[in-house]
Parts: C-alpha cells; structure tokens; sequence
C-alpha cells in the first residue's frame, strides 16, 4: 500500500511539472499574479545597441525564449530597417508608435491599439513619436532580438 501511495505522489509531481513546463507564462496555479505598476522592475534593454530603451520583464526570458515584458521606447526613438526573429503580439499601452514596413506606407498605433508582428523576413522600422514614450507590452513565443538590414544605420537612436 506504501508503494502505491509513494508511486501515485510521484505521478502528481511528474504531472505538476510536466504543467509548470507547458505554462511558461506563470498561469498555473489558482491564485493570481498581481503587478502593479509601482513594482515593474525596469531595465536597459541593451544601453550600447538600443539607448534609453528599457524593458520590464513579467514571465519568462527575452534573452533565450517564451515572454511577456513591457518595453518603453523614449521620445523620439528611431530603430532603422530590421527584422526579429519571432513574431511578437504587441498592444501600446502609451505615446505613439510608429512602424515603417519596408516598401510601404508607415502607420501610427496610440494608446489600446494591437499589432501583430511577423517574425522572419518582415523589413521594417520603428520608432515612437517625439511627444511623449511609448510603453508597449509585448509577448512572443521566443526570444527579443534585432537584426539591422545590411547597408542601413547601424546605430539606433
């Protein structure tokens, strides 16, 4: 009877972890996850490569896999023609943010509004108006990178 009983809570453990695996994003359990605002730990994404950008990380690891972060882009910000690797769905939270998708005309997102971005080959540039940040949320299923288009600006500003 032992046995069966130790076997059956080893099955459980198995199975919890085999869950806590699956929900990357924290949404296991049932009590929830509360953030405020004030308790986002905000840091440089990358001060060399992408200056006065920060990142608040809420689940999971932008730097190797599945995540959810808010990023905040100052005034003024511009990235030139790149690319990312994964898709991302984004949502603006604050400021306007101003995407140029290679060969087209560029577009403006305020506040509440909802982009799904490619991942890939999908050119384009970004950048958030001079007014005021852009805070955005962002979630993908692998890791946050950039890759600057070959013969544009290396520098993002």
């Amino acid at each position: 009877m032992k046995q069966t009983a130790l076997g059956f809570a080893l099955l459980l453990l198995v199975a919890a972890c085999a869950q806590v695996e699956r929900n990357p994003d924290e949404t296991t359990g049932n009590s929830p996850i509360p953030i405020s605002a004030a308790d986002l730990k905000w840091i440089d994404l990358d001060p060399t490569g992408a200056p006065g950008v920060k990142i608040a990380t809420l689940w999971g690891d932008p730097t190797k896999g599945r995540f959810g972060a808010f990023f905040r882009l100052p005034a003024g910000f511009a990235a030139p023609l790149h690319t990312h690797t994964n898709p991302m769905k984004v949502v603006m939270v604050s400021g306007t943010y101003i995407q140029g998708p290679d060969g087209a005309a560029e577009f403006r997102l305020g506040p509440g509004s909802y982009l799904m971005q490619p991942g890939g080959n999908y050119r384009h540039t970004t950048s958030c108006d001079s007014a005021s940040d852009c805070v955005i949320f962002v979630e993908s299923v692998g890791a946050f990178d950039l890759h600057v288009v070959a013969g544009n600006a290396s520098a993002l500003r």
